[in-house]
């Protein structure tokens, strides 16, 4: 079988350029993961009791991980969904073993040197690729690098991330259909690429673009080069609103619960988003190329559709959301709630 990526490298690269955390103690460090699984268990009833969301599957126990472990178990979960891809759209036909070793060696630094990047800003994460249901990873080093920078409290700002990300825990538990969507659109995407050996070229190109970005803040590209075909556009604007649904909810969510068990949640909120909206140029560069500034503009517009059909119809009727892939929220309705309320309500 073709290698796109050459996963070890991609591994070591990762773990070579990767940011040291915050300076901790073993003790520190060791009361850190302590809390944060402690907190991740609050934060689950509290979730719970809010949404009216409770699981249908067994739930696995929160991860705590470091900056590298981070970039292996996405690394793992991604070899997952590129590996099958990549055989099913070569044919198992290898273009030729040079050509082979140099380009997955190429794109396996590439690779690593995103996630480089991503393991420093990742402070949690619901990761669906590797294995049924799907695992919550809270990333230590950058939740206490974060609290420390805001001067937050720490076992507020602690709860206050767990809490969110507890929520996706929530979404892919509690609607045992998500997963299994989400994984289909992602094959739709690929699906409706107009040529297998033209499309492995432009997700080449893109790995390329992000990792270039990495390293040039002048660059001018950006990742949707690699989506060029209308049934493409389609499946990205069905994933679109599907994230930020999920992002927005759990944006809802976590302000909705946190006045009740988070004394300092509006100081928190306030110096939170300060510091996504600052950032020097480089870094928005590169936020940009990665999707990250379409995820921060997912957060604002999601909640504001969440708390609109909520303000509507209550937190039951919103739950109606999750009954089918075709009770999700449309691209469009995602700015018209009474445009969801009047299709799925009647």
């Amino acid at each position: 079988m073709a290698q796109f990526v050459d996963w070890d490298l991609a591994a070591a690269t990762a773990g070579a350029l990767s940011k040291s955390g915050p300076a901790v103690s073993i003790s520190e460090a060791t009361q850190v993961v302590s809390e944060l699984r402690t907190l991740t268990d609050e934060a689950a009833g509290h979730v719970a009791a809010y949404t009216g969301l409770t699981p249908q599957v067994e739930v696995p126990p929160v991860r705590v991980v470091d900056r590298r472990d981070w970039a292996k178990v996405n690394i793992a979960g991604l070899q997952q969904v590129i590996g099958p891809l990549v055989s099913r759209l070569s044919g198992d036909k290898p273009p030729g073993p040079l050509a082979e070793a140099i380009g997955s060696r190429v794109t396996g630094v590439q690779a690593g040197t995103i996630l480089a990047y991503l393991s420093g800003r990742v402070l949690g994460q619901y990761e669906v690729f590797s294995g049924d249901p799907g695992q919550l990873l809270l990333n230590a080093p950058n939740i206490v690098e974060v609290e420390r920078k805001i001067n937050a409290d720490p076992r507020d700002f602690r709860l206050w991330v767990c809490l969110h990300e507890v929520t996706h825990r929530s979404q892919f538990t509690a609607v045992p259909w998500m997963r299994g969507y989400f994984l289909g659109e992602v094959q739709a995407f690929v699906d409706a690429s107009q040529g297998g050996e033209h499309l492995l070229e432009r997700l080449r190109r893109g790995v390329a673009t992000l990792s270039d970005a990495v390293r040039d803040p002048d660059s001018r590209l950006s990742v949707l080069d690699i989506v060029q075909t209308p049934g493409q556009k389609a499946v990205l604007d069905r994933l679109t609103a599907l994230m930020t649904l999920l992002e927005g909810h759990a944006e809802f969510v976590m302000d909705g619960v946190g006045p009740e068990v988070i004394p300092s949640v509006e100081s928190i909120r306030s110096k939170f988003n300060r510091r996504r909206e600052s950032g020097n140029p480089l870094e928005k560069a590169i936020r940009r190329l990665l999707g990250v500034e379409v995820k921060m503009r997912q957060y604002a517009e999601g909640r504001k559709f969440v708390h609109g059909v909520v303000e509507r119809v209550g937190m039951t009727g919103f739950n109606k959301i999750f009954t089918s892939p075709l009770t999700l929220p449309r691209l469009e309705e995602l700015g018209d709630p009474d445009a969801w309320v009047a299709r799925v309500h009647g």
